[in-house]
């Protein structure tokens, strides 16, 4: 009597924990990487053309919100719903307060520009609805993001601000 008492007090806590559980993009992670905001719909008609395509204007901005700390970017992912990804492979250091734009298409990194390039033509954003994932090199989450382009994009330019 005592195991079935047991197994049904575990089976009611996991429901429990299921129905208060929140959203993924409702969790705040405890990371001082935080996805500063994301142009998910490029400006103009979308073409993912190497040359004259305008992947380069779709960009995450990801910044450094620690006041003291400095973060590498290597072995952080960042990837949508659908898993395309892009890993940071080499070293980028954020500073306090500073970020990158991790742009689309092929372009040259740089530090001083704060950018970084996906090196991949094609878009990686929906233009309706997506999710942003940003994960720590071990894979845990930095930070994440669900959007629609109807709840929170209200002047419809494309671009969503999270974290200020």
């Amino acid at each position: 009597m005592r195991i079935r008492h047991t197994l049904a007090a575990a089976a009611a806590a996991v429901s429990v924990a299921a129905v208060t559980a929140g959203p993924a993009h409702a969790a705040e992670y405890s990371s001082a990487l935080k996805v500063k905001g994301v142009q998910y719909d490029a400006p103009g008609t979308d073409s993912n053309r190497c040359s004259g395509g305008n992947t380069k204007n779709e960009y995450l901005t990801i910044k450094n919100y620690s006041r003291t700390a400095k973060v590498n970017l290597k072995g952080y992912v960042v990837k949508d719903a659908a898993g395309n990804k892009y890993t940071f492979t080499a070293n980028h250091t954020l500073e306090p307060g500073d970020y990158v734009k991790l742009r689309g298409g092929k372009g040259t990194n740089s530090d001083a520009g704060n950018v970084v390039y996906r090196q991949n033509c094609n878009f990686i954003w929906n233009n309706d609805k997506d999710t942003i994932y940003l994960l720590k090199p071990g894979g845990a989450r930095a930070d994440v993001h669900s959007y629609t382009k109807r709840a929170n994009d209200a002047d419809g330019n494309g671009y969503i601000n999270y974290h200020g």
